[in-house]
């Protein structure tokens, strides 16, 4: 029988050997674990430490003989959330895991962003016994991304400001005369918008008119727009608007036109081009001299109710370098109106894909003509946003309207 008991002892000593080896091995791994990790005695008053690795020592600066038989609550400072102390607090009182990330103090006195996980351990009998706490300094992520929030915040702030510059660009104080009429709407898809347009006052007789499209959104765009807007300024002596600097003679449309399109040719490193409508009103005698650079037609409407479409291929500001521009006339009639808008008016979107399209704005520009102009171009937009529901508008929304007044 001695041989037999011989070999069961050697398979006994072997097993306590594997089981030695596992534990040395498990107690090195989490002593060299690059977070902190605790252990804590949940059946010893306020759950003392009984366990801390290396990594909770570099972290914190604490050495283990230091802490051990403590709460870890040591850890907490000044500007320690009392809320997601708390929250690990109930969680221990409960019984069960948690991870929050909270402010700590290292032994030095400086602090740390701490993301603490602390789950609990239960003997053969489901009783709680212990928790292991695992500890990672994030402070280098949480100071990120305050970084990256204070930037946003300022990027936020700047845009705002930008918008505000953008805006006071439009028409502050439309033109008064006996004959006509003028309303405007803007409808900018983000902060910033790259629509812009105007009506002012050239001369005692004539009055400018335009909008405009740039194409893109955005810094970009805004940026090109509000420099149209300040070079289009009614300003004798600074603008392209007139032939001379004394501001005596207005320039014709397709002069503005070409003038614009030799100082903003096509870059390809933008892409950025525009389109326009550039026009002059004559309120001595109606006539309406205007350019149309590949922009959207011109929507007419005559007194009784008979919609034209006015059209005219040409290419947009920046194309094509020398290219000719051509001038348009009307002579308005009493009680017609002229409408020039931006193509976010035709192509906003509904959720089904489907554009507003020309249509649907002639409809409204036809129903609504016993209203006032500035009542009709409210009701286009409201028109408009009924139309896009829960949409997303996706570009901005211009529209620029005149009036001759009925006999």
């Amino acid at each position: 029988m001695r041989p037999q008991q011989d070999q069961t002892g050697a398979a006994q000593e072997d097993r306590g050997r594997h089981v030695n080896v596992s534990l040395d091995l498990k107690d090195r791994a989490l002593g060299a674990a690059a977070e902190g990790i605790t252990i804590s005695d949940l059946s010893r008053p306020d759950n003392p430490l009984i366990y801390v690795n290396s990594g909770f020592e570099r972290i914190t600066g604490y050495s283990a003989a230091s802490v051990l038989g403590k709460n870890c609550r040591f850890l907490q400072g000044p500007d320690t959330d009392p809320e997601a102390a708390e929250v690990i607090r109930t969680a221990v009182a409960e019984e069960r895991a948690c991870t929050v990330e909270i402010l700590n103090y290292r032994k030095d006195g400086s602090s740390f962003w701490n993301r603490l996980s602390i789950t609990p351990v239960r003997d053969g009998q489901g009783r709680v016994t212990h928790f292991i706490g695992v500890q990672s300094d994030i402070t280098d992520r949480r100071h990120a991304e305050e970084g990256l929030r204070l930037a946003n915040a300022k990027m936020k702030s700047d845009l705002v400001a930008a918008a505000k510059v953008q805006q006071a660009l439009l028409p502050h104080a439309l033109p008064e005369t006996e004959r006509f009429r003028f309303a405007w709407r803007y409808r900018p898809c983000e902060e910033l918008a790259g629509d812009t347009l105007n009506c002012f006052r050239l001369d005692e007789t004539h009055i400018g008119i335009y909008i405009i499209d740039v194409s893109g959104h955005g810094v970009a765009a805004a940026l090109l727009s509000a420099t149209l807007s300040r070079m289009l300024l009614p300003i004798p002596g600074q603008s392209i608007l007139y032939t001379d600097s004394s501001g005596r003679s207005v320039a014709a449309p397709e002069v503005v036109a070409e003038r614009l399109n030799r100082q903003f040719p096509f870059d390809e490193r933008t892409g950025q081009f525009f389109t326009m409508v550039y026009g002059v009103l004559d309120t001595a005698t109606a006539a309406f001299e205007y350019v149309s650079a590949g922009h959207p037609p011109l929507i007419q409407l005559d007194q009784s109710g008979q919609i034209s479409e006015l059209r005219r291929e040409q290419f947009p500001i920046g194309i094509v370098p020398e290219t000719g521009f051509v001038t348009d006339a009307l002579q308005l009639q009493p009680g017609e109106r002229l409408f020039l808008y931006t193509d976010g008016v035709t192509e906003a979107g509904d959720g089904a894909g489907r554009q507003y399209e020309v249509d649907r704005l002639c409809q409204v520009i036809r129903t609504t003509r016993a209203k006032t102009l500035d009542a009709t171009l409210g009701d286009i937009v409201a028109s408009i946003e009924q139309f896009c529901g829960d949409a997303q508008i996706r570009d901005d929304i211009s529209i620029l309207a005149l009036e001759a007044a009925r006999v």
